[in-house]
């Protein structure tokens, strides 16, 4: 029997919505993953509020095999955006955890939170449940002195066991409608934070696993890698009616379960066909745990 993730030297796993909702496991992903063998499983975050350290325990605790060389975080692709633009030693304002302070300092950068003292020459955002309108202040009064703005993502909402609250992208809108400026963005679906998660795979031969049509599919696009979009966090099978064809993932399955099963044997549903939701809805129904190939 060969698995749908036999083909691949790689697993790049989105975390929230994939693995678990908040603090809470979705049921079955850590079995579905154990007995790797040599096969790298790279766990990739947009959200840049923790360390890679503190993830990796958080999936630990979870019941996965996660150490922190197995975590790739936004906050790290975020620094490593704005160290190859920057001069060492330059500031770096901070909208955002301390955790992502100190990856802006592990690359050679200096962290500050306000504008004034020095005129920063950079300001990072990412996602912290303590930002709020002073922080925001602050970031908006070094990017109108022409700081370069890099966001670590511009996720619009960030799932957790209790529904959906409002992630990064959301402030970094706020920042948007403030200043007219546009951020470069560093996590999924542009290339900076899965390029990292390649890097620390070794391998181009990876499958990116995931449950946002906008990040992590589009993600998967981006760097030219195939996807499998699971059905238990943000996008639904009706988001897929609006996605244009070159935009769709690989592969649709219910649940992580489809990375141990061979990939249903079925021409791939096209969007070309009137009815393709229709027909990959009664597929994935009938078909539970098992990976259905869709065509552009």
């Amino acid at each position: 029997m060969t698995r749908l993730r036999d083909g691949y030297g790689a697993l790049l796993l989105d975390l929230d919505g994939t693995l678990y909702r908040g603090n809470d496991v979705i049921p079955g992903a850590p079995e579905v993953l154990s007995g790797a063998g040599s096969q790298a499983l790279v766990y990739v975050t947009n959200n840049a509020s923790r360390s890679a350290a503190t993830v990796a325990g958080h999936l630990a605790e979870l019941g996965f095999a996660a150490t922190e060389n197995d975590v790739v975080t936004s906050a790290q692709a975020a620094a490593h955006v704005l160290a190859d633009r920057l001069r060492p030693e330059a500031t770096v304002l901070v909208v955002g955890t301390d955790d992502l302070a100190a990856e802006i300092e592990r690359v050679g950068l200096r962290a500050i939170r306000r504008f004034g003292e020095v005129s920063p020459d950079a300001v990072v955002q990412g996602h912290s449940p303590q930002t709020a309108w002073p922080d925001l202040a602050e970031a908006a009064y070094a990017l109108r002195a022409g700081a370069l703005w890099v966001a670590a993502n511009t996720d619009a909402t960030l799932p957790n066991e209790r529904g959906f609250a409002p992630g990064n992208g959301s402030m970094v809108a706020a920042l948007r409608a403030a200043t007219d400026l546009e951020p470069i963005v560093a996590g999924k679906p542009y290339a900076p934070l899965l390029e990292d998660a390649l890097d620390r795979a070794g391998t181009r031969g990876a499958l990116v696993v995931g449950d946002r049509l906008d990040t992590d599919i589009d993600g998967a696009h981006c760097v030219g890698l195939p996807s499998l979009m699971v059905l238990t966090g943000v996008s639904t099978l009706a988001d897929l009616r609006k996605q244009p064809p070159d935009r769709l993932p690989t592969y649709v399955s219910d649940s992580l379960d489809a990375l141990n099963h061979p990939v249903l044997e079925a021409d791939p549903i096209s969007t070309d066909e009137g009815d393709f939701a229709d027909r990959l809805t009664g597929l994935v129904r009938r078909h539970p745990g098992r990976a259905i190939p869709v065509a552009g």
